[in-house]
């Protein structure tokens, strides 16, 4: 199935589970039919549509970061160095250099994947949205509404990442 198929095909997914899941969420709270069907319109075209960004923001931040790893203790250094035009200063700096390069050592093995990063853009992305253009619809279950959309993109991103990173690393080994 080719990349273009299955990302339609995730789309329209999206849209009848989340119009379906949406629909019945308001349903609870309200008897106002055209309340509903309008909160159920909206999400799950924001989903449908949301799919289809979503998809691209990821491929985009794994190409960028899932193959790198982050360590947080390059900070200080970088901070140290703004300040580090005394002679005092210099030797904090020292000091901070010499600290981290033997916390580097010790924890070089404690660095971040960039595949658990890579998801966070979009997740972020599309929560942001889902939540601003529920508030502008004035849904009534608000976040029964909207945390299964959050909590299944988060899932998603994830299981897409690592298959983009092992279709690669397949046809990194092909090569």
């Amino acid at each position: 199935m080719s990349s273009k198929i299955r990302l339609v095909l995730s789309a329209f997914v999206a849209f009848v589970f989340y119009f379906s899941w949406t629909y019945w969420a308001n349903s609870l709270v309200t008897n106002d039919l055209a309340v509903i069907l309008r909160s159920a319109l909206v999400q799950g075209t924001l989903s449908g549509s949301v799919t289809i960004l979503f998809t691209f923001a990821l491929e985009r931040a794994v190409n960028r970061f899932g193959q790198h790893s982050v360590s947080l203790v390059f900070v200080v250094p970088i901070l140290c160095s703004v300040y580090a035009k005394t002679r005092q200063n210099i030797a904090i700096f020292k000091t901070f250099s010499h600290a981290l390069n033997q916390s580097a050592a010790v924890m070089h093995s404690t660095r971040i994947p960039g595949t658990l990063l890579a998801p966070l853009i979009p997740i972020a992305m599309q929560g942001s949205l889902a939540l601003g253009a529920n508030l502008i619809n004035q849904t009534p279950n608000l976040w029964l509404t909207i945390l299964p959309s959050i909590i299944f993109s988060a899932i998603y991103g994830y299981v897409y990442t690592f298959t983009l990173l092992n279709k690669r690393e397949i046809l990194d080994s092909v090569r």
